[in-house]
């Protein structure tokens, strides 16, 4: 008797091929059998210790978000709903060149204070692990869902150069060289950079090539938050696809939007740029989220040169008035480079989540709303959630196009990423909604994509780029990680009033075989552990 039939499903497998009829079997974690029309057919039905009446609904691969923050939330959240709930089996970790491997302690202190608006500080978190290594096989005692984790360059260059805006040494690069390739020899799949956040982007474009000729030789993958989505974003675009071509490197283009007003409706230019370089050869893909404001930290809005050396020295800038009055200028008037070159508009600034409880009040306001009810300009309120909050404030950036996010999602090469944070008091609603919003608000009620290229994109897709030999499709043989929903009712149930609703129209979910969403709650089965990269052929 095998472990689980899934009787007459309406199979999408993630290869974007039409939808079938079948009975689908599971056993020891993978699906050991696929019966096509079992019952039409009035064949012998394949017989196991539970059977689950699938009619109405839509068995797929697991969900796989190539864009994660959780790379604490797994470890302090066992529930971790916020996933789990979507259908997402497999998250990436490591993005945007910031998280906690490889580190020293010193790397480890600094990288905490930085992403704390990402993660939380951490205080109820137990930092076990220093090498990429130990934190896989943190990840390994269970979690809630798979995980893959992306050598982040910022904490390597934290650990080698420090947070100082200079060039690595030929010391320096050969030592990040040898820290990138242990991470993959360890596992990673790839290489992130956050190219607008600080140590990563004082790196300069020879320092990037050489550690992407190194993700080259493992056959990973190269995952930049680029130098700017706002004015330059098509020049940041083409940076990006020059220095991986010049390594050899596969690019992947993190939360790839065209953002404020100078990029408005120029969604085009951008993917004719990617279909050019993909028409001579280069391994390109990206991912999106559904939705049109961006998330990030209100710190990284500041100038690069108001956060060289850290955190520490950001607080100390931030405490000067002369220093802060040059950050105000660069801000509001000249464009910050961490702002993408554009101009600050603080009512598009929305305060989504503070540590300090005494700062609650702002959240779910606008930067210049709040100003205005203490009748102070803008910057003063900002300076002082800076200051008292120590960095933390997480905000939402109401700065997107809706006409951009449609192009980008129907891109050939597209997947799907929820650029989630889990943090903070009102997140953004991409964090729990993001792939359910895909099938129900993008596939159901716009048709911008059909359910079966959607379905691909959000798993054949991304397990392709991930190097994934058994998984991301309905195949025999394959691991059993798999999503029921209902395609009549699937829809994000999270809002930007609500933004930790769970969906609805995903009754069930399995990571390896085991139930961990069933009939729509969530079990206590931790069955995820973490991906590593499979050697290169």
């Amino acid at each position: 008797m095998e472990d689980l039939v899934i009787r007459d499903a309406d199979v999408v497998d993630g290869t974007g091929a039409d939808s079938y009829r079948a009975d689908v079997v599971v056993d020891g974690g993978r699906i050991v059998a696929i019966v096509k029309e079992a019952a039409a057919a009035g064949c012998q039905r394949p017989d196991a210790v539970r059977e689950l009446d699938a009619e109405g609904l839509v068995l797929s691969p697991g969900f796989i978000d190539m864009h994660a923050h959780s790379d604490l939330a797994l470890l302090r959240d066992p529930d971790h709903s916020a996933k789990a709930a979507q259908g997402v089996t497999l998250e990436v970790l490591g993005q945007d060149g910031l998280s906690y491997a490889p580190v020293d302690d010193r790397t480890l202190a600094g990288v905490r204070r930085a992403i704390a608006g990402w993660n939380g500080p951490g205080d109820d978190v137990d930092f076990d692990w220093r090498s990429v290594g130990e934190y896989l096989d943190r990840l390994d005692r269970g979690i809630a869902v798979n995980a893959a984790y992306l050598v982040p360059q910022g904490t390597v260059r934290a650990l080698v150069v420090g947070w100082e805006d200079r060039a690595a040494t030929p010391a320096e690069l050969d030592r990040m060289r040898a820290l990138v390739a242990q991470g993959l020899e360890e596992g990673a799949v790839g290489l992130s950079s956050g190219l607008t956040y600080t140590p990563g982007m004082y790196a300069r474009d020879a320092e990037l090539t050489e550690l992407c000729r190194v993700v080259a030789r493992y056959g990973g993958y190269y995952c930049p938050h680029h130098r700017s989505y706002g004015a330059g974003a098509l020049e940041a675009y083409e940076e990006m696809v020059a220095l991986t071509r010049e390594a050899g490197c596969a690019l992947h283009l993190a939360h790839a939007t065209m953002n404020f007003g100078v990029n408005e409706g120029r969604a085009p230019e951008l993917l004719a740029l990617l279909d050019r370089a993909l028409a001579d050869g280069a391994d390109i893909s990206l991912d999106t989220y559904p939705y049109t404001p961006g998330c990030t930290t209100l710190a990284a809005l500041l100038p690069s040169w108001a956060s060289e050396g850290g955190p520490q020295e950001v607080l100390r800038r931030l405490a000067d008035e002369a220093t802060a009055e040059r950050i105000r200028h660069d801000l509001e008037v000249a464009g910050s480079d961490g702002c993408h070159g554009v101009p600050v508009d603080w009512d598009t600034v929305e305060i989504s989540g503070v540590t300090d409880p005494a700062l609650a009040p702002y959240v779910g306001r606008t930067v210049l709303g709040a100003a205005r009810e203490r009748g102070e300009e803008p910057w003063v309120t900002a300076r002082r959630l800076l200051r008292e909050d120590r960095l933390a404030p997480t905000i939402l950036q109401h700065v997107g196009h809706e006409e951009n996010v449609r192009a980008i999602m129907r891109h050939r090469v597209h997947t799907g990423g929820s650029d989630g944070i889990l943090r903070g008091a009102k997140p953004h609603p991409r964090a729990y909604g993001t792939f359910p919003r895909y099938l129900g608000h993008y596939v159901r009620e716009l048709g911008v994509l059909s359910l079966e290229e959607c379905v691909a994109h959000l798993t054949g897709r991304p397990a392709a780029r991930l190097r994934l030999p058994d998984r991301g499709l309905v195949r025999e043989g394959y691991r059993a990680d798999l999503v029921l929903f209902d395609p009549a009712t699937v829809a994000a149930g999270a809002t930007y009033d609500d933004p930790r609703a769970l969906p609805v129209g995903i009754p069930h979910v399995l990571v390896d075989g085991r139930f961990v969403i069933e009939d729509g709650r969530r079990t206590d089965v931790l069955a995820g552990r973490a991906v590593r990269r499979t050697a290169h052929p």
